[in-house]
């Protein structure tokens, strides 16, 4: 396939305008995601419902994440993409107005699902528009861009809405979304050139992308791939504190550490994309398992445990980076149906990945979890190796 994109655009320094307005919009979408982590008590009290309710609020928006990111292709095929993305934004921004005005439960659900539905619209589009702003050679640049947003945001969500919480309470900080989504909204409508869609478009079905044997493993990779960091990650705090016995300082700036390795990570493995593409999609699962024997060897060592999360947040944060450069290779001429599959198959791993490591940390203990862990990035990294003779094949 050949790759193409906007040669006016181009001609204007490849609108990096446009892709710094898109990673702004990325921040506030992540933070917005995941700012209920640290808010969940309050929330529970103002709203007279229990805390593993509210903790529904996150599930609720990785929910209609999936089903827009299935569908919203086909929904919009007609539309300017540019009209899309600032519809989205405005959906951001209604969902913060939602959630800090909610007067109820329900209310407060609404404002999340509101939230899932532009999270999933956003991430199954931006591949595709990024293809459009920028020449092929530095597209793992802008996607590596547009992750770090993602990363930083996922490091500080959860800080920083308690930090506002205890000031401003959940409400306002949940209002703060609004006037930064503004900000995006306003910069996205400057800088964001018309997009009209693909005349040549195949079928919206995504789901017809897996007879591709090539696409197919890729997938099936990237799910393994999203289930195994998560079967870790999301048990990390109780394995820092019960194992590791870190201090909630040290905790803390361990989590920061691992959020400023990933952005590092984004930058390093996005100059390598365009000539090491598998071998980095085959190494970083490997060392990524290999990290997590070692904190099973020695999770009650704190500076080797500390050092092994350094290079898991380098390592796992790029890895979204490697998968995206993969879809524009690969799906050049689909990457709208493509990019709607991937965000699909990654909000389920997420899911999946870490109910089955918190019934094994639950049921069988924290190695438990820890070797599942490795098992399945092991196992990414082998269906990555057969993705990557299934694309020379077809090539």
């Amino acid at each position: 396939m050949t790759l193409t994109y906007n040669e006016t655009i181009h001609s204007r320094r490849s609108a990096w305008g446009a892709v710094f307005s898109m990673t702004l919009c990325v921040f506030v979408l992540i933070a917005s995601e995941f700012m209920p982590v640290s808010l969940l008590t309050p929330i529970a009290a103002d709203l007279d419902v229990s805390e593993g309710n509210t903790g529904q609020a996150i599930s609720i928006s990785g929910i209609f994440a999936v089903i827009t990111s299935l569908f919203i292709a086909g929904l919009t095929r007609r539309l300017d993409r540019r009209v899309v993305v600032l519809a989205l934004t405005i959906l951001l921004m209604l969902s913060g107005v939602v959630v800090t005005f909610a007067p109820s439960y329900p209310v407060l659900m609404l404002g999340r699902a509101l939230l899932g539905i532009s999270i999933g619209g956003f991430w199954s589009m931006s591949t595709s528009i990024v293809m459009r702003l920028v020449s092929n050679d530095q597209i793992p640049k802008a996607l590596a861009l547009l992750n770090a947003g993602n990363a930083i945001a996922a490091t500080i969500s959860a800080p920083l809405g308690s930090l506002l919480g205890s000031y401003i309470g959940w409400r306002g900080a949940f209002f703060l979304v609004v006037p930064v989504g503004l900000l995006a909204l306003v910069w996205q409508w400057i800088s964001l050139p018309a997009l009209p869609p693909r005349r040549d478009r195949a079928s919206s079905n995504v789901f017809r992308l897996l007879k591709l044997p090539p696409v197919a493993l890729g997938m099936a990779a990237i799910l393994l791939l999203f289930m195994g960091q998560f079967a870790l990650f999301t048990y990390l705090r109780p394995f820092l504190e019960q194992v590791t016995h870190l201090g909630i300082e040290t905790l803390s700036l361990t989590l920061l550490l691992m959020g400023l390795a990933g952005a590092a990570g984004t930058w390093v493995v996005s100059h390598l994309l365009n000539h090491r593409l598998f071998s980095i999609l085959i190494a970083i699962p490997f060392l990524m398992a290999c990290l997590a024997l070692a904190m099973i060897a020695l999770g009650d060592m704190q500076v080797p445990v500390v050092l092994s999360l350094v290079g898991w947040g380098f390592l796992g944060t790029a890895a979204p980076v490697g998968w995206g450069t993969w879809l524009t290779r690969v799906l050049a001429d689909d990457t709208e149906a493509g990019g709607g599959l991937q965000v699909a198959v990654i909000q389920l791993a997420i899911t999946a990945g870490a109910s089955l490591g918190g019934l094994l940390f639950d049921a069988a203990g924290w190695q438990t979890t820890f070797a599942l862990s490795a098992a399945l990035l092991c196992g990414s990294s082998l269906v990555s190796l057969a993705a990557w003779r299934a694309a020379r094949r077809a090539s």
